[in-house]
């Protein structure tokens, strides 16, 4: 039996995008986010990281350091998961 959802394709597009920002800081946050805690994730937790990739890295960047307040359509336990920064390794 094959699994013919789109999930992989997605997944492997989420994490292409999460580490080619265009700065290393935004690649590091971004990417090492996803690559920590996607394993656990689900079609809900994908559709929030592809929204928020769609997102200005500075925004991001500033939304997870707690500098500018996180929109509405961000917040909750994954915004709160990004804004440990307990996954970046350098």
């Amino acid at each position: 039996m094959t699994d013919n959802s789109p999930l992989p394709a997605r997944f492997a597009r989420a994490k292409f995008r999460a580490w080619h920002r265009g700065t290393r800081e935004a690649d590091y946050m971004i990417g090492c986010f996803f690559d920590t805690r996607h394993a656990g994730w689900g079609e809900a937790e994908l559709a929030w990281f592809e929204a928020l990739i769609e997102e200005e890295d500075v925004d991001i960047m500033a939304w997870a350091m707690g500098v500018q307040p996180v929109p509405e359509e961000f917040r909750g336990p994954l915004m709160q998961d990004l804004q440990r920064l307990d996954f970046v390794t350098i």
